[in-house]
């Protein structure tokens, strides 16, 4: 090898070319705006739904919609973008985000919203790997902890600053400009990417060899899945033909699915990185991640609104907290990750969020926005320490050609635990909120002194209000179990952060013992 060719490997090792950072910040704002908008309509549900002339069942498959169509379209990423080339795969599926989000906008009734929604989630699922990819692609190793900070900040900040950015723009504008926001961005990534990528031909065998049984036995498992997962609790679960329905046909999907992948030549995501022990313990280190991030997103709004009845606005002020500090810690990541072994960076910030969470086991009727900043605080310090290092520890043994498919696996592993985490709290604050009503109930005669001076007290106060004696009574007794509920609901949030924290504790053990 000549010394000039032997220069320019050196220098491609080395260095990397502006327009490569180009096309990657492009790539990273495209995943941002994705992951913006799974959470972004939350807040803003109940002025859509009034504006569609909708109920509360069918408003909540404007989520639903988007969350099953971005799960069907992140295995698809890889094939697809070996089909049409990185750049015009990037260029179609903002174009087709954008053009989504304007739709939904536009949308005459619930039907034509949860369709364009459907657009959108398919078009920004795609958007999600295809950063993680070229942060591996574009960068060499020694800025590839550089660039898994920059995709960090998009996958957590995103989420923690959605419902918010929401509220604020439907408070003060309308809902639509929950959609109208991602067009500035969208052309400014399609500018990025078509400058900072070259251009790569379509590849018809590649189109010609697609694993087509996979492609179909994949989106029914995940998109049916994915349904169950997000109306499973509306539905009451296995008591809803319909939820029975969609579990039995997720399922069989899904085992036809990975028999297909396992022994397929070319599959659709190749199930075989999995083999990998050390690939294989990060997924479930991710999936526990998904967990905890999109569940403690899920959660804190649900408890601010329901026990301190707080505005989006409120609510954001409080959820800040989770954000902003991980801006300032990100750019610190990467440089750790060269003195202190990575794994045990993953260890110290799954630590980091487990002990966020902890905090938020003991709270009571008076625990509110401003006691809950010590436990973002501590969750926006233990974000970036995941994030960062896991995507080192995760692809340690992976070729880079293998890279799209252990981006699919990872990303399809994240979002499946959130999906996951959202089912199960929703279910599991119903039940416990039942189950401590219950005692709470039980254990009233057993305090019944104490429960008749509350309840004459209340009484004297309703009546001095203008009430009659038998009014007051049946106020303060009103008064009373709603007291009683509000307690119940907190003690189930309260099982609920313990169970994320059990979770993450899990994670942490999971991540020490694994080799370095």
């Amino acid at each position: 090898m000549s010394s000039n060719m032997m220069t320019d490997n050196l220098t491609s090792e080395h260095e990397v070319p502006t327009r490569h950072w180009i096309a990657l910040f492009g790539g990273l704002i495209g995943a941002f705006m994705a992951i913006l908008d799974i959470q972004i309509t939350n807040s803003s549900l109940k002025d859509i739904q009034g504006a569609l002339s909708a109920t509360l069942d069918e408003s909540s498959w404007i989520s639903t919609s988007y969350l099953v169509a971005e799960m069907i379209a992140i295995p698809l990423s890889g094939w697809l973008t070996k089909v049409l080339g990185k750049r015009r795969y990037l260029t179609w599926t903002t174009a087709l985000f954008t053009l989504s989000s304007l739709l939904c906008s536009f949308s005459w009734n619930m039907t034509s919203m949860i369709v364009f929604r459907a657009m959108q989630g398919f078009s920004g699922g795609a958007l999600i790997p295809l950063a993680f990819s070229l942060v591996v692609q574009l960068l060499p190793i020694h800025k590839r902890a550089l660039g898994m900070a920059l995709f960090g900040i998009a996958a957590t900040f995103a989420p923690s600053i959605g419902p918010t950015f929401g509220g604020w723009l439907t408070e003060n504008f309308s809902w639509h400009y929950i959609f109208y926001i991602n067009v500035p961005p969208a052309f400014l990534v399609i500018a990025m990417v078509r400058y900072g990528l070259n251009d790569e031909p379509v590849s018809l065998p590649a189109f010609r060899a697609a694993d087509w049984f996979g492609i179909v036995t994949m989106a029914l498992g995940l998109g049916c899945l994915e349904v169950v997962l997000e109306e499973g609790n509306r539905e009451e679960w296995f008591s809803s033909s319909f939820i029975i329905s969609l579990s039995i046909l997720s399922a069989v999907s899904l085992v036809y699915f990975v028999i297909n992948e396992l022994y397929r030549d070319k599959p659709l995501v190749n199930l075989r990185l999995l083999r990998d022990k050390q690939f294989a313990m990060s997924n479930v280190a991710y999936f526990i991640l998904g967990m905890a991030l999109l569940g403690s997103v899920y959660v804190l709004p649900m408890y601010l609104t329901q026990i301190h009845h707080y505005n989006a606005m409120e609510i954001g002020e409080v959820l800040m907290w989770m954000g902003f500090p991980q801006l300032i810690i990100f750019p610190l990541a990467p440089k750790l990750t060269q003195l202190i072994k990575p794994k045990y960076l993953v260890t110290f910030g799954f630590i980091m969020f487990a002990l966020s969470c902890g905090v938020n086991t003991h709270m009571t009727a008076d625990f509110g926005g401003q006691q809950m900043i010590l436990s973002m605080v501590l969750r926006a310090i233990g974000l970036p320490f995941i994030m960062v290092p896991l995507s080192l520890v995760a692809l340690k043994n992976i070729r880079q050609k293998e890279t799209p498919d252990a981006s699919t696996l990872t990303n399809v592993m994240r979002n499946l635990g959130g999906a996951f985490s959202i089912a199960f709290i929703a279910t599991m604050l119903d039940n416990k909120t039942r189950e401590h009503l219950a005692h709470i109930k039980e254990s009233l005669p057993n305090v019944s002194q104490l429960g008749w001076e509350t309840l004459y007290q209340q009484q004297m106060m309703f009546i001095h209000t203008g009430s009659s004696v038998s009014t007051a009574m049946q106020q303060a007794q009103s008064s009373l179990l709603s007291t009683m509920q509000q307690q119940a609901a907190i003690m189930a949030y309260n099982d609920v952060f313990f169970m994320m924290t059990a979770a993450l504790a899990i994670a942490a053990g999971l991540m020490l013992i694994m080799k370095n």
